[in-house]
């Protein structure tokens, strides 16, 4: 490998695209040569994403992850407009804050469906053969250090996450003969619209508080974006089913 980091000519799908840090994920394999497919459902957010990536070949999707039985079509069908897929990275997600006892079904069912079942959804795709590389490809899904630690009212978020991380381990197990390497990037709090959504309800002490837990500071979407293109390179081919911790050092604290 002379060029280990290099994604010049894959092709690689990004959810949640329109923001944060699937924004990021697609400017930065872009600018590693990676034609970028970028998906969300913001078709405003999508269309000016794609007017300032660099490179060529990129193309946007619009698409609901909720609708988790259409996501292996869709995957074909992108596969089929415009090329198969080298990579595949799960950024979208929501949030989720409420205590437990209150969590009935309705109020967590949407943040498994995009979180979790949607990445599922989207491994099922990746792995068909009209779908991925003949060579293989590199899956990663955005994970959480709330799957690996305890956050008071963040359990949906907290078991959405987690489970992420034990669909890797296996997934990764199952498709390693097709050359496919499934892994997971777990952030810990990173400057995005999510996050300012969070901390809109804590007060100064709290805001205070999760910062100081960060040793090197609250995270820009582009420090996770780097850790996502370092897992889709050919320089972690031999890494799969492993979560890669992007926190500045939250869970070491």
């Amino acid at each position: 490998m002379s060029q280990p980091f290099d994604l010049a000519g894959r092709r690689i799908l990004v959810t949640g695209a329109a923001a944060g840090i699937g924004r990021a994920t697609c400017q930065r394999v872009a600018s590693m040569g990676a034609h970028v497919l970028a998906v969300d459902r913001d078709e405003a957010g999508l269309a000016a994403l794609l007017g300032q990536l660099p490179g060529t070949g990129h193309a946007s999707r619009m698409m609901d992850l909720r609708e988790l039985e259409e996501i292996p079509a869709a995957m074909i069908a992108c596969a089929e407009e415009g090329g198969r897929l080298a990579g595949v990275v799960h950024a979208a997600g929501i949030s989720s804050v409420a205590p437990t006892r209150l969590l009935a079904p309705r109020h967590y069912r949407d943040v498994l469906a995009i979180n979790t079942e949607a990445a599922l959804a989207l491994v099922r795709g990746f792995q068909n053969r009209k779908v991925c590389e003949e060579s293989g490809g590199s899956v990663v899904l955005i994970a959480s250090v709330m799957a690996l630690v305890g956050s008071v009212g963040g359990t949906a978020y907290s078991m959405s996450k987690a489970a992420l991380m034990g669909l890797a381990r296996s997934a990764a197990l199952e498709y390693a003969p097709r050359g496919i390497r499934i892994n997971c990037v777990a952030p810990g709090f990173v400057k995005t619209q999510m996050y300012e959504k969070v901390a809109a309800s804590w007060d100064a002490v709290q805001r205070e508080q999760i910062e100081r837990a960060h040793p090197l500071g609250l995270g820009d979407p582009d420090d996770v974006a780097n850790s996502v293109a370092f897992l889709l390179a050919d320089a972690s081919r031999w890494i799969t089913g492993s979560t890669l911790v992007c926190d500045g050092g939250y869970t070491a604290s």
